[in-house]
């Protein structure tokens, strides 16, 4: 019989950045993800061997995250081998989507136990290093765009042009990014969803990415990031305003949720935190790529039948400041609910993590707020979006 899937809980490490000598650059992604899932396990007092799947996502599976990265670091953890893992991989929200099948598969009476997970360690699995060389679209896509896509900053640049968003607009807003989440940060905010990794005897406890100093004078001075003649011939009313000071962290990461039916969670004496009120995921243009977010919003609130003043808390990705700003021009939002403890440009994007990491986020953040209903969704390439409506418990 279905059950009513919940997060009974959710957690993330700390980000650290995604280069060498950041915080957590030197741990292997299947121990970075294996140490996530053991502190999700312990904490809950839960018998590892009742988890029915654990549903990961991970977005450059390649070298050292090419082995079902959810399967080796369940073994890793010293848990039972009866239990299986498998991947998922839809580009930023991968690990949204995971949570997504996990509340299905409770929902159509296939799991009675699920995790929801998310890696992605970018500065040893570097984001494109699966495709190096490669034509990653085949001749039907070259004919039917015979212009050619093209990559995720370009698309950002034709965004922040549609909707006239100018590049003093995004640098205030990328700023704000980071104040709300030093400040979320200094206020213990973030310490409910937070679990530290140990490594070498010391303890990774907060995220690396927060540059609480960031001012929009200093953003001024970057240089754009994705400026080139050839691109400015083709698109002439592009104004070259996105910089890496107003685009989302390159980041390691891991997170994780366990998600269950709410008669197990009952059975097994443990407090729902959230239940999953609906589900979206839709696309929109490819050459636009990072637009999606806004139908997946209306799609998901009408099936909700919820309105935009229902919603206490939106997570809206920050993979670009242009993303969540044209968002907000179309939904008309209270920027006070948008994106309110920081977002990705503070926070960081490990892609494959990113989904439950910003889940975690919500979910804490409804709690310590009072809020009731929280809307998440994701821009991913290739043009398309998840979208997901919790209800605090």
């Amino acid at each position: 019989m279905a059950d009513q899937p919940v997060i009974v809980d959710i957690v993330r490490t700390p980000m650290g950045r995604g280069k060498e000598g950041g915080q957590l650059s030197h741990i292997h992604p299947v121990d970075l993800l294996s140490k996530t899932l053991k502190a999700l396990v312990e904490r809950n007092d839960l018998d590892p061997g009742t988890v029915d799947d654990v549903i990961v996502g991970c977005v450059s599976q390649v070298g050292e995250q090419s082995a079902t990265p959810g399967r080796m670091a369940w073994l890793g953890a010293g848990y039972p081998t009866h239990v299986p893992a498998t991947t998922i991989d839809r580009k930023c929200g991968s690990s949204q989507q995971a949570l997504h099948f996990a509340a299905q598969g409770i929902m159509a009476g296939a799991y009675d136990i699920a995790i929801a997970a998310g890696v992605e360690s970018m500065s040893r699995t570097p984001m494109g290093s699966n495709r190096i060389g490669k034509d990653p679209y085949g001749e039907g896509v070259a004919q039917r765009y015979p212009k050619g896509l093209v990559q995720q900053g370009i698309s950002a640049e034709l965004i922040a042009a549609r909707w006239g968003i100018g590049r003093e607009e995004m640098d205030v807003y990328s700023v704000q990014s980071h104040r709300l989440a030093e400040a979320t940060r200094k206020a213990g905010g973030f310490d409910d969803e937070i679990v530290p990794i140990f490594s070498d005897d010391a303890a990774i406890a907060s995220d690396e990415t927060i540059r609480p100093e960031t001012s929009p004078d200093g953003l001024s001075q970057l240089k754009p990031a994705f400026a080139n003649d050839e691109t400015a011939k083709r698109f002439p009313e592009i104004r070259w305003s996105v910089t890496a000071g107003n685009a989302s962290q390159i980041s390691d990461g891991a997170s994780a949720a366990l998600v269950m039916g709410e008669r197990t969670a009952e059975k097994l004496g443990l407090r729902p935190r959230a239940r999953f009120v609906a589900f979206d995921v839709c696309a929109d243009d490819p050459l636009l790529m990072l637009t999606a977010p806004i139908p997946a919003t209306r799609r998901i609130l009408k099936k909700a039948k919820l309105r935009v003043d229902d919603i206490d808390h939106f997570e809206v990705n920050e993979a670009f400041a242009c993303v969540p700003l044209a968002w907000l021009q179309e939904l008309k939002v209270d920027p006070a609910r948008l994106n309110p403890r920081g977002g990705a440009i503070a926070l960081g994007h490990p892609l494959g993590a990113s989904g439950v990491r910003l889940m975690a986020t919500m979910l804490n953040g409804l709690e310590q707020s009072g809020g009731r209903f929280g809307l998440q969704t994701m821009c991913e390439a290739g043009g398309m979006a998840n979208a997901t409506i919790i209800e605090r418990l």
